[in-house]
């Protein structure tokens, strides 16, 4: 009888060994390897052509970004866009071409476009509250603006240990406000 009860013991501390080894890897694989979505930064705007003509406006538009990876395990990302929008319609885009970000790493990336012609709205031509766009500006610039948003959309997988993947996604929207008269940027806000 006591052997009996000496073998019950030892399976009920096996198991429960084995449980709080399971809970252990839980908490570990919840707190240190859990998928976070990646950082995006934009960091630079420029405009480096610009023409206004017969109501009419076309740039070239280029995005300097930094993407960092918060992850213990490389960020695989594909499908990824530019877009830029004037008043709720899409003027331009580009693809970013897929790619890899190690764990830990960030990533610096330039998109540069041209945006075809496209007519002002009348509401352009009213200035722009500093104060309410957020740009950081101590002066106010007289004249017309053009406002538009730029949407850089990320999307990807990160695979921890090898065998669970996991859809992760990112956004970044900026609000850019371009002078009409010269082309230089007024303000950014993202």
């Amino acid at each position: 009888m006591s052997k009996s009860c000496s073998n019950l013991a030892s399976c009920a501390v096996a198991t429960l060994f084995i449980v709080f080894l399971l809970i252990a890897a839980l908490t570990v694989y919840l707190t240190v390897f859990r998928p976070r979505d990646p950082e995006i930064f934009v960091t630079n705007v420029k405009v480096p052509s610009f023409s206004v003509a017969n109501g009419s406006v076309s740039f070239t538009f280029s995005q300097f970004s930094a993407v960092r990876n918060p992850n213990r395990a490389a960020f695989s990302h594909y499908n990824n866009i530019i877009q830029l929008f004037y008043y709720g319609n899409r003027i331009g885009y580009t693809f970013v071409p897929a790619g890899e970000i190690q764990s830990g790493r960030t990533k610096r990336m330039l998109a540069t476009f041209s945006v075809q012609s496209f007519p002002l709205a009348v509401a352009s031509n009213s200035q722009i509250e500093f104060q309410n766009f957020g740009s950081g500006l101590a002066e106010d610039r007289s004249g017309s603006t053009v406002e538009i948003e730029s949407k850089l959309e990320m999307a990807g997988r990160v695979r921890v240990f090898g065998l669970f993947t996991h859809r992760i996604a990112a956004k970044c929207n900026c609000r850019i406000a371009i002078s009409t008269s010269d082309g230089s940027i007024v303000a950014v806000r993202c």
